[in-house]
């Protein structure tokens, strides 16, 4: 099937491109992926949900970071944002407490499983196969004059690259009842700079369902979706990758308490609770979950950018995290110039 990991696993937002350094390429892609996405959508009869965001600082710390994020809002082109005072913020998100917010006015939801299948009929409308249910295993004698491996997962597994991949679980949560209507946008923290990913956030997703998470913790399969899922391979590849291990000595106490949260739902939901106090326990259930695809460095660092490497006249995706869904088809753009190049 279509859509059965990364790219139907995640929670349907489409970025504005407030968190990417300007001038990077996720900054650059991001906002022409919006653009082309939401035309892409109204073509299609797909329905593209403006939302807003809001990225709520809970204390006064975090304000010098929230600062920084209105300032690459601003540099990378975002429309309409602007910081909100805490009565601002309860107007927007009456169960939101917060000192202070960033509201990104641009934010939305779309299904891009529906994105996904629309792609595929494009592809058969123009006289191309969508051929599923076949294992890659290498990319050797070629009857192509250009190929593009976008393998994710496998990504490292099919290119000639020193870069591996490491697998992220990211698992959800669903609000239900009473505590699913204390959400009306997408609500995220501020996120801590010293880690690669954003923390627990809130999606009213295109459904109207709530989700709050993912979390963040090495997974022992690359395309297993079970909690404490394993695969030999994949195992004895992360136990043996330096990369992550120095990352994990670095950021030893959040990974502790991601996996905590990962673990104990009482502990999920204590960490929900700082943004949105009213949310009932009861009302919270564990969710779907999606594994990414992340390049970590040997010395412990992640590749925070889309990364394309060439082989002859083959083109590898080899690292696009968030918001690569987002900016999908400016990466498709991208792979597009420099095959035909």
């Amino acid at each position: 099937q279509l859509g059965l990991h990364q790219s139907g696993r995640n929670s349907g937002v489409v970025h504005a491109g407030v968190y990417y350094a300007p001038g990077s390429l996720k900054a650059q892609l991001c906002r022409e992926g919006r653009a082309a996405l939401r035309d892409f959508a109204e073509e299609h009869d797909i329905p593209y949900t403006v939302r807003g965001k809001v990225i709520v600082a809970t204390s006064p710390s975090e304000l010098p970071r929230l600062d920084d994020l209105k300032q690459r809002a601003d540099a990378n082109g975002v429309q309409g944002a602007r910081e909100l005072d805490a009565d601002e913020l309860r107007e927007l998100e009456p169960h939101v407490a917060g000192f202070r917010a960033l509201h990104v006015p641009e934010s939305a939801v779309i299904d891009f499983k529906a994105v996904l299948a629309a792609l595929a009929d494009d592809v058969r409308a123009r006289g191309g196969e969508v051929l599923l249910g076949r294992q890659v295993e290498r990319v050797d004698e070629l009857a192509a004059d250009r190929v593009v491996v976008c393998a994710g997962l496998q990504a490292d597994r099919l290119a000639h690259t020193e870069h591996r991949i490491v697998p992220f679980r990211g698992d959800y949560f669903v609000l239900r009842g009473r505590s699913a209507g204390l959400i009306r946008t997408l609500v995220y923290p501020v996120p801590d700079p010293a880690f690669p990913f954003l923390g627990v956030h809130f999606t009213r997703r295109h459904d109207e369902a709530v989700w709050a998470g993912p979390n963040a913790v090495p997974s022992l399969a690359r395309e297993r979706y079970r909690r404490f899922a394993f695969d030999a391979r994949d195992a004895r590849e992360l136990a043996g990758s330096r990369g992550l291990w120095r990352l994990a000595r670095r950021y030893w106490r959040t990974g502790a308490l991601e996996l905590w949260r990962d673990i104990v739902k009482r502990a999920a939901v204590h960490e929900m609770q700082r943004y949105v106090p009213d949310i009932d326990p009861d009302d919270v259930a564990f969710g779907p979950c999606g594994i990414r695809a992340q390049v970590v460095g040997r010395d412990g660092t992640l590749v925070d950018d889309f990364l394309l490497e060439r082989e002859g006249n083959v083109l590898h995706v080899v690292n696009a995290p968030s918001p690569a869904a987002t900016a999908s088809l400016a990466i498709g753009a991208r792979i597009a110039d420099a095959i035909l190049a």
